[in-house]
């Protein structure tokens, strides 16, 4: 639809246009949800891989439902059919917000459309890759097998598992997003470099208080999360110099030009 279309269209115009994009996410979405949900079983296997790779031999996941099995699978194929859409609607939303922007408007929305997802894909990986065996493996260390005392031996349920990876996953995902969330803030005015850095401390306090209410009640993993979500609050600091050295170079070329 071109520009003139779009200044042409009416209230209801525009309703309609959104309805049709929602409509269009929405089958996007029940089409992931089929398909993952077909392969539900080897994605389940893949997000249970960093636990089951360390358990002893002969272990494994359980269920004590009968329904819990089936749920668990549609757990799973729920959460991988949103995480494979949101691309999908990401860009259903710019197209509709994109015709109404700015120039300036757009070279900074369209950035961040792309970032989010990438940022969350990230904290995903950070946590199926780095932090999730070590915290299995510093749970596990609590099992105990005596010969004259009390065996003490994890049986892991398959629907616990899934909750607590998804936790830590949307935990990751959305910590992630912090240097989207400052750069838009200080692209936009609201905030200044010179406020982040001092409001630092405070930052480092609400980290771990963001920590305590998103991941499980244990220090690990309320440090594992603090501390990421730490360095992304000092690398948003030096993108948002860097951006601003940047800005204010070809600021003062554009009035060479001028001049």
């Amino acid at each position: 639809m071109s520009e003139q279309d779009q200044n042409s269209m009416n209230f209801f115009d525009h309703i309609k246009e959104l309805r049709q994009k929602l409509m269009y996410s929405i089958f996007f979405f029940i089409l992931c949800f089929i398909i993952c949900f077909y392969f539900s079983q080897s994605i389940f296997e893949f997000l249970a891989k960093p636990l089951t790779s360390i358990l002893q031999e002969g272990s494994g996941l359980i269920y004590t439902a009968l329904q819990e099995a089936f749920l668990t699978n549609v757990k799973v194929a729920f959460f991988t059919a949103a995480f494979i859409s949101f691309p999908f609607l990401s860009i259903q939303i710019w197209s509709f917000i994109a015709p109404g922007l700015l120039k300036k408007e757009k070279q900074i929305s369209l950035p961040t459309i792309i970032a989010i997802p990438f940022l969350f894909l990230l904290g995903a990986a950070v946590v199926y890759y780095v932090i999730s065996p070590i915290a299995w493996k510093f749970f596990l260390s609590f099992q105990t097998a005596q010969a004259d005392g009390i065996n003490i031996t994890l049986q892991a349920k398959m629907n616990e598992y899934l909750s607590l990876m998804m936790t830590f996953i949307f935990a990751f995902g959305l910590a992630f997003q912090l240097p989207v969330i400052l750069l838009l803030l200080v692209r936009f005015g609201v905030l200044s470099i010179e406020q982040l850095v001092s409001f630092r401390k405070y930052a480092i306090v609400l980290s771990f208080v963001f920590a305590a209410i998103i991941t499980p009640p244990d220090p690990f993993s309320q440090i594992s999360l603090a501390l990421p979500v730490i360095i992304l609050y000092e690398v948003s600091i030096l993108i948002s110099r860097f951006l601003a050295k940047k800005n204010k170079k070809s600021k003062n070329l554009e009035q060479e030009d001028e001049q």
